[in-house]
């Protein structure tokens, strides 16, 4: 037995849930870049600037993105969580509550081309702003 296994069998729940919010950025990808390269005018790396909501290709490279740009507040304060030993349970609950709302933001991002706000998926930008913020309360009681 190596000294990581008793911590990962404690934060098992919770490992889960962080890898499917990395596998779900890696799927996200995949799906900007395919709907990318079906353009007509596929130049890499560059977005046409004139697409709005209103364009799949928009939507899923602003749904990867979206992605990018939040997934290290939780991924990060998740994995300090588990090395000061926050309560395993609440960790899950909240790891996998992001998860879930992430696939589901990803989800309504994909299918829903609207320009208002809030749309439909900030619910569930919102619902993982709160886990974010719900993780750095554990760690933050943790350190006291």
């Amino acid at each position: 037995m190596t000294a990581l296994e008793p911590m990962l069998a404690t934060y098992h729940l919770s490992l889960w849930g962080m890898w499917l919010i990395l596998f779900t950025v890696l799927v996200q990808s995949a799906i900007a870049t395919a709907a990318h390269r079906k353009q007509a005018k596929y130049i890499p790396g560059m977005l046409d600037e004139r697409l709005g909501h209103e364009s799949f290709v928009f939507r899923s490279h602003r749904t990867f993105h979206n992605s990018l740009e939040n997934t290290l507040l939780m991924f990060a304060p998740a994995l300090l969580a588990i090395l000061v030993g926050v309560n395993p349970t609440w960790l899950a609950i909240w790891v996998w509550l992001y998860a879930i709302a992430r696939i589901i933001h990803m989800v309504l991002y994909y299918v829903i081309a609207t320009e208002r706000n809030p749309s439909p998926r900030s619910y569930f930008f919102m619902l993982g702003f709160v886990c974010n913020i719900a993780v750095f309360i554990l760690v933050a009681m943790r350190l006291l």
